[in-house]
């Protein structure tokens, strides 16, 4: 039965009017996206230093021989099997490791960013817990990207084989002055 005009005229209207309406609100979205503008790369340097700041602090760095100190406890006091427990330990420092080389590489892409002297102190405490791990050979990481101070400031914590193979390789290399005395007062 055909429909009387006023019904389709009325159709046609509201048909119209959502159309608008949906353009309307698309106006608005695309008005809503070009007002946002874009963060700068120094803010996303930021984002990053403090990610890995919390990444820090909340972390905690236990060696592979506590973590195996314990656990034999465990399996003297009849808490774990033997087999288990090295699983275990074997576990813990791969879970370790690949956690600390996932950190060293977040550091490196953040200081190629341009990182300043708040990722130096990061720096700092990643070297140790990469130390203390054992992971890497060379005891500071990124060395020949670092200025004389920065060596020397890094130098506190490193055990006397460590300093030797600093001073071989600046010998090597840079050959800075600075650098080796510190390294020869540190050995003292």
């Amino acid at each position: 039965m055909p429909q009387p005009k006023k019904q389709g005229t009325a159709t046609k209207r509201s048909a119209t009017a959502k159309r608008s309406s949906s353009a309307k609100r698309t106006t608005t979205k695309r008005a809503t996206t070009k007002r946002a503008a874009p963060k700068p790369q120094a803010d996303d340097s930021l984002v990053r230093l403090n990610h890995l700041r919390d990444s820090l602090t909340k972390g905690v760095m236990l060696t592979g021989d506590r973590i195996q100190e314990v656990v034999d406890d465990a399996v003297k006091r009849g808490r774990m099997t033997r087999s288990d427990a090295e699983d275990l330990v074997q576990r813990l420092i791969s879970l370790g490791r690949k956690q600390t080389e996932d950190l060293i590489g977040d550091i490196e892409q953040l200081l190629g960013r341009g990182a300043s002297t708040g990722g130096d102190r990061v720096l700092r405490h990643v070297d140790k817990a990469r130390r203390a791990v054992g992971i890497g050979s060379f005891p500071i990481l990124g060395y020949d990207d670092l200025s004389a101070a920065q060596v020397t400031d890094r130098l506190t914590d490193l055990t006397p084989a460590q300093l030797r193979k600093v001073r071989d390789h600046e010998k090597r290399n840079a050959n800075r002055k600075s650098v080796l005395q510190a390294v020869e007062r540190k050995l003292k």
